[in-house]
């Protein structure tokens, strides 16, 4: 079941900034994956186990799952992982000119919120102004992974992005995999519950040009 959470309520304005690369993480340069709406944290813990040649960085809005999240990295002693609580756009916009702009090679937006009425689709996560200040801390190349199991959101999300003139659909995934923050290609818990009713998944990969 979704837990919908108002990124617009005046309770996520004020923001404590994602600390320095260097004090989260062992080795600050390895290349950075971040995560939009990293739920629990399973996802992003079972690929920085797996994969250690990569920084990932959860960014999740329910604090609650945030805690519990961080809880486990201690738990597991996860030196290239990393949680934050809030809402994404505003720590994104924080973190433009305060990250070397090498380190960041790709984010993910994995089974978002889909917010189905109308007036509520201001509060779906992907929003020109986020697709814009992830542009900006993103390097040449970078790449967006977008995955989701409701057909319209899909289509939103994906006009959202090719709007924007810093990304084009990529369709070299094979290529994409060799360089991919998810080698293993390793699945969230909401991909296997879709997977196992036989539901369609949407996904795309954007690049920054």
């Amino acid at each position: 079941m979704r837990q919908h959470v108002n990124p617009l309520s005046n309770f996520f304005k004020d923001i404590k900034p994602i600390p320095p690369l260097n004090e989260i993480f062992l080795d600050p340069d390895k290349p950075l994956h971040i995560d939009i709406g990293s739920g629990s944290g399973e996802f992003l813990i079972n690929l920085a186990m797996q994969n250690k040649y990569w920084n990932y960085l959860g960014l999740e809005i329910r604090e609650k799952l945030v805690l519990n999240a961080k809880s486990k990295i201690d738990q597991e002693s996860i030196e290239n992982l990393f949680f934050v609580f809030g809402n994404a756009n505003n720590l994104i916009e924080d973190c433009i000119g305060k990250f070397n702009k090498d380190v960041l090679k790709s984010v993910s937006f994995n089974f978002p919120d889909p917010w189905f009425k109308k007036r509520h689709h201001k509060r779906r996560v992907i929003q020109p102004e986020l697709i814009d200040n992830i542009s900006q801390l993103m390097t040449s190349g970078g790449l967006i992974y977008i995955k989701s199991d409701v057909a319209e959101l899909f289509t939103y999300m994906d006009l959202s992005i090719i709007k924007s003139s810093d990304f084009i659909s990529y369709n070299n995934k094979n290529n994409a995999s060799s360089r991919c923050y998810n080698p293993n290609n390793s699945k969230t818990n909401r991909e296997k519950y879709v997977i196992q009713r036989n539901l369609e998944i949407y996904e795309r990969i954007y690049q920054k040009i």
